[in-house]
């Protein structure tokens, strides 16, 4: 089994034929066929059934893929870190993070990457739980994760690099406008912004309102934390939101919660930190802000 055959069949797979496969990579379509049987014949068994419209994995084949994917995309990742270590003067770098942290946290620094190593780019892969985050770093998808703290054990590198503090966006008349501070308890009655199911901010919401002692009823669902600050501001209900996503242009008021509640961040990836990861980690470890002692962290 080589590097070789997994791109393969991997292309394969993707693309959905053989014949637009080898167009994809680059090789003629015996020559990939003749990978994939060699592949078939290492395992002592058919990987890919050829159907009249397209292929279909069998139970093997399905088995394989993942590690597939995983090891494709090491040795691309590994090809980009060996330029890299030659020289941060060209390539690119695949973050995967949250939504929210794409759209509050990271910019900042992905400026000040753009201004150290101007002809190295970016590509972000956001997803809607770290869950999904979790599960796109083992596979290989991105070169390294910043987002919360991992759920499972993590056997790679892992390093916590800041915090973020969860508040509460109310419209600029509210009642309540005026206030610093508020307890979740005092809006159990109000109609909130919520998160979409399958958006790790919901599970933070509907937990920390359980403990306050309530579960939160909403007039509307979002699954972008920008749009519920600003349905807030609209009059659309109380939104808790992580306060690096309150941008100019949203008007509503900023209210911090009482006990002040936080979340760890952190940068993890699935093998040792490639140099142009390990460059990055050295620009997010420039603001470390000290972690309030009133504060509340929740790892959800």
């Amino acid at each position: 089994m080589n590097f070789r055959q997994l791109a393969c069949f991997v292309a394969v797979v993707d693309e959905g034929s053989f014949t637009r496969a080898a167009r994809a990579i680059g090789i003629a379509q015996p020559s990939l066929s003749q990978h994939i049987r060699a592949l078939e014949e290492e395992l002592n068994g058919r990987l890919i059934e050829r159907l009249p419209r397209g292929v279909a994995l069998t139970p093997a084949g399905r088995s394989l893929l993942p590690e597939a994917r995983a090891a494709v995309r090491a040795v691309e990742r590994g090809r980009r870190g060996a330029r890299a270590a030659l020289a941060l003067e060209a390539g690119e770098l695949e973050v995967a993070t949250v939504l929210s942290m794409a759209v509050g946290l990271l910019p900042r620094y992905i400026r000040i990457w753009h201004e150290r190593y101007p002809d190295v780019g970016i590509r972000l892969h956001e997803f809607r739980h770290r869950s999904l985050l979790e599960d796109a770093v083992e596979q290989g998808v991105a070169d390294f994760a910043i987002g919360p703290l991992p759920v499972r054990s993590w056997d790679g590198p892992l390093a916590v690099i800041s915090w973020e503090e969860f508040v509460i966006v109310v419209p600029p008349a509210d009642s309540l406008a005026g206030r610093r501070s508020i307890r979740l308890e005092e809006l159990a009655d109000r109609e909130w912004v919520l998160y979409h199911q399958d958006h790790g901010l919901a599970g933070i919401l509907e937990e920390s309102c359980r403990l306050a002692g309530f579960s939160p009823r909403g007039s509307v669902r979002t699954s972008q934390a920008e749009g519920a600050a600003r349905l807030a501001s609209a009059g659309l209900g109380p939104a808790l939101v992580p306060d690096n996503i309150v941008l100019p242009g949203i008007e509503g008021s900023v209210l911090r919660l009482k006990p002040r509640l936080i979340r760890d961040v952190a940068a993890y990836a699935r093998t040792e930190w490639s140099p142009t990861a390990a460059a990055f980690i050295d620009i997010l470890g420039v603001e470390k802000r000290p972690r309030p002692r009133d504060a509340v962290a929740i790892r959800l």
